[in-house]
């Protein structure tokens, strides 16, 4: 595999870097679905849309996109939020020497009891953040605002409870590989001519409503949480407009945790990827999505199905996403 950019490509993504100047909104996005609406793009999704890739499965491999949670596994701790933690409740040994249901030794000898808790953040693992998660000034999207929905239990608006079952036309934009790449290099900023041109290379569309996922090919760090956390490649903000705005995308996913690449592209933002998706546009991500078996086999359309954690009031949960592949279309059309 050849590990260096080719060159009109890296040409071309110097010139989008000088022309394409990063600008922020001003405010939160006001969602076109009404006031009350808290998923914003999620209401692209239609009985219709659902149908029409469902229609296209071919029932062969399916592909599980979610990644494993074990102690020492990759997680943010940057602000301090808690490590992956499982520990036992409930062994059979200690059953027989607790007896905590009072079933008596020979019972307990009889019927091993292994039980076990888990402790984790919400934005660990394979999961999905929810419009919640990032705000301006106060606000998240629609106006809702921290003063009058926040409380001691959660979000009151916006939280990952109102995140429906998800059930879309699936795109894989393999940048690493349209590169002749198997990762991109530490720090790298994906732009909107990055994916164009995997597109093209691909043969593949996008279309209004589907779910994106771009692979950076970071995944093959995962089990070392250092090198997976350190300095990885992610989304600029030409390439997240292009896909929201160009390309329609209902939500964004990646195989990296940060998502966006840093340091940020703006003075007066440290997440502008985040929030200019969240806030302004209503589009969920998805982090931590494992992408290199889809990568392998070269599937870069497929039907997307997964559901998150209907966690009352949090800004995020972990999502179990599935890909199954479709027969082609015309032109890669999914609607």
């Amino acid at each position: 595999m050849n590990h260096s950019f080719k060159l009109p490509s890296l040409l071309l993504a110097i010139a989008m870097s000088l022309t394409d100047t990063p600008a922020l909104a001003d405010a939160v996005g006001t969602s076109p679905w009404g006031p009350d609406d808290e998923i914003g793009r999620l209401n692209l999704m239609t009985e219709q849309s659902r149908a029409a890739i469902l229609s296209r499965v071919t029932g062969g491999e399916s592909y599980d996109l979610s990644v494993e949670y074990f102690i020492g596994m990759p997680s943010w701790q940057a602000a301090g939020d808690p490590h992956y933690r499982i520990w036992m409740t409930h062994t059979p040994h200690g059953t027989q020497i607790d007896d905590p249901l009072h079933q008596g030794n020979t019972m307990n000898a009889h019927v091993s009891y292994t039980g076990a808790a888990i402790s984790m953040y919400t934005h660990m693992g394979t999961h999905i953040d929810a419009l919640n998660h990032f705000g301006l000034d106060g606000k998240i999207w629609n106006g809702f605002s921290a003063e009058d929905y926040l409380g001691d239990r959660g979000w009151h608006k916006g939280g990952a409870e109102n995140i429906p079952p998800i059930i879309a036309r699936g795109v894989l934009i393999d940048v690493a590989a349209s590169k002749g790449l198997n990762a991109l290099p530490d720090g790298y900023r994906v732009t909107k001519v990055d994916l164009v041109e995997a597109l093209k290379q691909q043969r593949v569309e996008l279309k209004q409503g589907d779910v994106v996922l771009i692979r950076t090919g970071r995944m093959q760090q995962y089990d070392n949480a250092q090198a997976y956390m350190t300095n990885p490649p992610g989304l600029g903000l030409s390439a997240a407009r292009y896909l929201v705005e160009e390309g329609g995308a209902m939500i964004v996913g990646a195989d990296n945790l940060s998502f966006e690449s840093f340091p940020p592209e703006v003075d007066d933002n440290y997440v502008p990827v985040h929030t200019y998706l969240l806030a302004e546009q209503g589009t969920p991500i998805i982090e931590l999505v494992n992408l290199e078996d889809l990568a392998r086999d070269k599937v870069y359309e497929f039907a997307f199905i997964g559901s998150s954690l209907k966690l009352r009031g949090a800004d995020g949960a972990p999502i179990r996403p599935l890909a199954l592949p479709v027969r082609q279309s015309q032109r890669g059309a999914a609607q």
